[in-house]
């Protein structure tokens, strides 16, 4: 059998989504008591993870991640629309927006839209997550065409997305 030795890892590499060293200060350094509820939303913290269970027992109370940005009105994701389409089909696009974050949702209670604010040439989407805001702009690209452009901010769990047409 021949010793095989795994390939060097290259940590200097650009393309990662991430750094090693990323800061979030919305990401816990320890779990929290099973279960804990979040008074605002009523998602439940249960073995590690944030669902929309029922707690069937008495449940300690802490805002989640999502709502804490919400309040700070702090986003992890930022989507730029903006084109004379979007212009055109504003409304149908943001029933799409809407859609993609309900079928998120469902799943990751932590992936929510916090807002959609009115900018002078288009729309700016803000997300709790950076998931949530890939998906809408992977939704987008797929249904529309158009140019797409995702920014992961280094050394953050932040997203800009950037979709014209």
């Amino acid at each position: 059998m021949a010793n095989r030795t795994p390939a060097p890892q290259n940590p200097s590499r650009s393309d990662k989504m991430f750094s090693q060293g990323r800061i979030d200060p919305y990401e816990r350094r320890k779990k929290l008591p099973d279960p804990t509820r979040c008074p605002s939303c009523g998602a439940l913290y249960v073995r590690g993870r944030w669902t929309w269970q029922i707690a069937d027992q008495p449940a300690n109370e802490e805002l989640c991640p999502a709502c804490q940005r919400i309040k700070d009105k702090v986003p992890a994701g930022v989507i730029q629309l903006s084109g004379e389409f979007f212009q055109a089909n504003r409304g149908e696009i943001e029933n799409l927006i809407k859609n993609q974050e309900n079928l998120e949702k469902e799943r990751h209670p932590l992936e929510r839209l916090m807002a959609l604010k009115e900018m002078e040439h288009g729309l700016r989407v803000e997300t709790t997550g950076i998931h949530l805001a890939r998906r809408i702009g992977d939704a987008l690209k797929n249904a529309y065409q158009g140019n797409l452009e995702l920014e992961y901010l280094d050394g953050q769990r932040k997203v800009r997305v950037n979709w014209e047409r």
